[in-house]
């Protein structure tokens, strides 16, 4: 295998902020915050501020943020925790597979989504819990503001970020650590209105999660967020002007090619495309040989062989596809030396 020529898939390493204070956030942040002793107190401080700074970012009150562990958990919490008897959970087909989960133990309706990756819009009863997906993790695509549902509406912004805010009548949200460079086992889980949630794990306090989180982690997280805004508000421009070369690049010098979304409708940063007559994994495993790793498939469930429920939801091309992400220090260069390889790839493989 090659050296890595740039890395395009949705993982990336830690933001080098992040990094640089993360050994003394260990240090520094070992003592439990709920105690006494001068060293929790510190801890605690530190915990605050990095709260404090997490909320600002995501548009919330300090008091409405929760730091959990584990994201999954936080889909639990989120849209179990706003149903009632009688409600009925709609989701979009282009759901994660921790929604699709949940959903086949309640009454529940998937909703039909279009080649855009918009799905129909709900309308709902009081007692109805939307699952709202911010923006699509496979490919991007951003879905319309619920504004017409008159139920409770979980906010999934796991893809998203703080890149979009949330909407005027959410309910509960989560948040990935990943989204931003953060470290992973670190996710934001909100409450907007506690009155009509309640906890729907077992649970002995009014504590929402009762699974410890990592205090220097969740610093490592507000600093990485912090950054990472900052970085991307810098480099937006001129990430969508490279989305805007690929698309014509794929259309114009490869054809054949199915995009989920347009330049308008998806998140700047992500792509995802599907070549006519192309098996993916051959595809990925002779870029990755060359230096370049992307991701393929599913985003929900990458270790599930069937061909991705998202691409099949949006009427979309389900082999042959492509996914990948343009982080913040991806270059122009990078983007073109990935474009001709890619091209003299699928030409050798369509030949």
């Amino acid at each position: 295998m090659g050296s890595v020529t740039g890395n395009f898939q949705s993982e990336t390493p830690l933001h080098p902020a992040a990094s640089a204070f993360l050994t003394e956030a260990f240090d520094r942040g070992w003592a439990s915050p709920d105690k006494r002793h001068a060293e929790s107190q510190k801890v605690a401080i530190l915990l605050n501020e990095a709260k404090e700074s997490l909320a600002g970012h995501l548009g919330l009150r300090r008091e409405q943020l929760e730091i959990l562990s584990d994201p999954a958990i936080g889909y639990h919490l989120g849209i179990s925790g706003l149903l009632r008897e009688g409600s009925r959970l709609l989701y979009p087909a282009i759901s994660r597979s921790e929604v699709f989960a949940i959903a086949e133990g309640v009454p529940a309706e998937k909703l039909e989504t279009d080649s855009r990756g918009v799905a129909q819009s709900p309308v709902g009863e009081f007692e109805d819990v939307l699952a709202w997906q911010s923006a699509n993790a496979e490919t991007g695509t951003i879905a319309p503001t619920p504004d017409t549902f008159a139920g409770r509406i979980f906010v999934d912004a796991t893809a998203s970020g703080a890149l979009l805010p949330l909407p005027n009548r959410w309910s509960t949200a989560l948040w990935s650590s990943r989204a931003w460079q953060g470290p992973a086992g670190v996710s934001i889980f909100a409450i907007g209105d506690r009155a009509i949630w309640r906890n729907a794990l077992p649970h002995f306090d009014q504590r929402i999660s009762s699974s410890d989180f990592s205090v220097p982690l969740t610093i490592a997280s507000a600093i990485a967020l912090d950054a990472f805004t900052a970085d991307y508000k810098e480099r937006r421009s001129e990430i969508r002007a490279l989305n805007h070369e690929i698309r014509d690049f794929l259309h114009n010098e490869i054809g054949d090619v199915d995009i989920a979304g347009g330049i308008d409708t998806t998140l700047p940063h992500l792509l995802s495309f599907s070549f006519l007559y192309i098996d993916a994994e051959i595809l990925m495993n002779e870029l990755d040989r060359r230096g370049f790793a992307v991701d393929s498939g599913s985003a929900c469930n990458s270790a599930n062989m069937e061909p991705s429920h998202v691409l099949a939801a949006m009427g979309l091309l389900t082999h042959g596809n492509i996914r990948i992400a343009l982080h913040n220090e991806v270059n122009r260069n990078e983007v073109i030396e990935f474009l001709k390889t890619l091209q003299v790839l699928i030409a050798e493989m369509r030949a």
